[in-house]
């Protein structure tokens, strides 16, 4: 058995490298106030920010910095090797426990915009994809049964509010992820004349961590990130299901482009909805996740413990994983057509207006529960002689219900049209066009508008 690299196994440069921008930025702020509270000398100030930005600019061409124990260190020792020993004061009235809280938070909190950014895209395409749909019926399906007939648009419509939800998550995570916790120190503060509201200022943040002991230990930030990560991709499941289901042939509703299938290894004619299946998939790695950053928490005592260490892959983890599906995502849904003659054949099958025939004997004044059991009778006809609502006669369907005659009129069959149908459901946030319109008019003002 291979002996433990000690420094390894208790190092984690390998996956905070990644928080080397924040590491730099937030050091800067932090010398600056170091000048202004006048713990250091200007030039002092000058020299080290000189130092870091030029780390900084390495960094963004592409060079790394030397492994080291973890990212901080890294970026120390390489200050030190520019501008000499002066880069040590850049730690003064600070820890690395305030240190990497603080470069979680600046990271999480530029990740968090990113992902708001992909879910509007995401909105856009699908209101872009409403409008393209608008008079386009399909059904509407309870327990995968068809029910009721809808519009594509309302239906691709229930999506951008779901992601409208989700957004507002991140912007309310956002909110108590954007608190500064640096000046904490280790864990108790410190003696120097610090001023932690300007440094907050100067990065971006609302405020600052009231409670030592809190800024140094609080990662909930991170697993309310986390959620709301899961909650975005469990509604990418949610969609993918349907986009797997609409392509099955048996429904055949929509066509993707090809790049987003793959064909079968021995069976020529499949084109399978792979990059689907794949998100559906990584929903699950996600949710893992955050079940790992919950139970790497669980029960740790104030304040930082090295557990937190291990904070960071399954937040990293999750924010490249829905990053990756939110893209594959739009530009899949970008480009999927939707196929109104098969859509409409559809609801040949499940007597889908059946609901709109208990409604009509509703407003002949038969009670609702009643005039249900009497279209449950009508639909058993028609399948036991093999007929349509639309082939009954109007003789058959009074035959019925002879309590009230004539209960069916000939306007029966103005109301079980699948698009006057559609078109009678006008109450707020139903399926009729007008209805469907007052819906994209509300998204858009809300995406037109800063924040929510």
């Amino acid at each position: 058995m291979n002996k433990v690299d000690f420094e390894q196994f208790i190092g984690s440069f390998s996956f905070d490298g990644r928080l080397a921008q924040a590491d730099i930025t937030g050091s800067i702020a932090h010398v600056q106030m170091l000048v202004k509270t006048r713990i250091i000398k200007s030039g002092e100030g000058k020299k080290i920010i000189s130092g870091l930005q030029s780390i900084l600019r390495d960094l963004k061409k592409g060079k790394n910095l030397p492994k080291e124990e973890d990212i901080h260190y890294a970026v120390e020792k390489e200050l030190i090797r520019r501008i000499g020993q002066l880069g040590g004061k850049m730690h003064t009235a600070r820890s690395r426990n305030d240190q990497v809280a603080m470069d979680l938070r600046l990271y999480l909190r530029k990740e968090t915009d990113n992902c708001i950014n992909l879910i509007e895209e995401f909105q856009r395409i699908l209101i872009k994809k409403a409008e393209e749909n608008i008079n386009v019926i399909m059904p509407g399906f309870t327990h995968l049964q068809p029910a009721q007939p809808v519009l594509v648009s309302h239906h691709l419509m229930a999506y951008a509010w779901m992601m409208q939800r989700d957004k507002e998550r991140f912007y309310d995570c956002r909110k108590r992820m954007n608190i500064s916790p640096l000046g904490s120190a280790a864990l108790a503060g410190t003696s120097f004349k610090i001023d932690r509201h300007y440094t907050a200022r100067l990065l971006g943040f609302d405020g600052v961590c009231e409670n030592s002991l809190d800024g140094v230990s609080d990662r909930d930030f991170a697993v309310e990130f986390t959620f709301c990560v899961s909650m975005l991709a469990l509604h990418l499941t949610r969609f993918c299901e349907e986009i797997i289901l609409w392509m099955n042939p048996e429904f055949a509703y929509i066509k993707i482009a090809d790049k987003f299938t793959s064909g079968s290894s021995i069976m020529p004619q499949k084109r399978n909805p792979d990059c689907a299946e794949v998100i559906r998939g990584k929903s699950g790695r996600i949710f893992g996740d955050l079940t790992a950053l919950l139970t790497i928490i669980k029960a740790l005592p104030l304040t930082y413990n090295r557990d937190l260490q291990e904070d960071k892959p399954p937040v990293f983890d999750a924010c490249d994983n829905i990053k990756m599906c939110m893209e594959v995502m739009n530009e899949m849904a970008a480009g999927m057509k939707f196929v109104k003659e098969n859509t409409l054949k559809s609801m040949e099958k499940g007597f889908i207006a059946a609901t709109e025939i208990a409604d009509y004997l509703a407003r002949r004044g038969v009670p609702f529960r009643e005039a249900h059991g009497v279209v449950k009778q009508i639909v058993l006809y028609c399948v036991k002689n093999s007929k349509t609502l639309n082939e009954l006669t109007l003789h058959e369907y009074n035959k019925f219900y002879p309590k009230l005659y004539p209960a069916f009129k000939t306007d029966i069959y103005k109301y079980i049209d699948l698009k006057n149908i559609v078109e009678m459901k006008t109450s707020y946030g139903a399926t009729s066009r007008r209805s469907v319109e007052k819906q994209i008019n509300s998204m858009k003002n809300l995406l037109n508008r800063k924040g929510k």
